[in-house]
């Protein structure tokens, strides 16, 4: 099935962020900090970086789950970053670990080789060239730190992009409906996503489907073909 971009690269829109902050996606970003743990048993005390944070609910998770680290939490939209910021009220333990920043990618007024992991949910699909996340986590990553990257995975054909939708949105509001259909038809393939990472000189990151929905990139920078 041919890929078809969105067209719109950031969710600016307060309404669209705030639907996409009220739904649960509780089970896709359980499985992400999963799949973390599977990089890096035990507890992480390192600074991690998250590209496109969204709403923020990640970096909170990835708090609570390693109470020695430290987040710096990235997104271009600053309606997203508003309510981030907005989810971490009142819980001051996690509040002074994390660090909302408004940058766009691919980041390069981020500190380079300056985070021990680099991580990224659900941004990929978005963007006008995917090459500036691989490029923004090349230039952020200190050598041998975890790089997580999940993202949706298109679907082989149209039939299939209408079953997702309604085994996995089939209660969500229209609007989240709709952009959830959209972004299957912007995803990568895994073979496009190994493609993107040869570009850029990561072919040592393992690229592999996680769900009936999702592909995750893995691994530890450094990652050289």
């Amino acid at each position: 099935m041919q890929r078809i971009p969105e067209p719109e690269e950031l969710m600016d829109d307060p309404a669209q962020a705030l639907a996409y902050a009220e739904t649960d996606f509780s089970e896709p970003n359980e499985l992400f900090l999963d799949l973390f743990d599977q990089l890096h048993p035990g507890p992480f005390a390192g600074l991690a970086l998250d590209l496109g944070c969204g709403p923020g609910d990640i970096p909170i998770r990835f708090a609570r789950r390693h109470p020695g680290a430290g987040i710096e939490a990235v997104d271009g939209a600053p309606a997203m970053l508003e309510l981030a910021r907005a989810a971490l009220a009142g819980r001051p333990e996690l509040a002074e670990r994390i660090r909302w920043r408004c940058e766009c990618l691919p980041c390069e007024r981020l500190p380079a080789a300056g985070y021990d992991a680099v991580l990224s949910n659900s941004l990929l699909h978005h963007l006008g060239d995917p090459l500036d996340l691989w490029r923004g986590a090349a230039h952020c990553a200190r050598p041998g730190a975890v790089v997580l990257v999940m993202d949706l995975a298109r679907p082989d054909s149209e039939a299939e992009v209408e079953r997702l939708v309604a085994l996995h949105a089939a209660d969500a509001p229209e609007l989240l409906r709709r952009d959830f259909h959209n972004s299957l038809f912007a995803a990568y393939t895994p073979r496009e996503v190994r493609e993107q990472l040869a570009a850029v000189g990561l072919s040592g990151l393992e690229v592999r489907r996680v769900s009936d929905r999702h592909l995750a990139v893995m691994g530890r920078y450094p990652a050289r073909a």
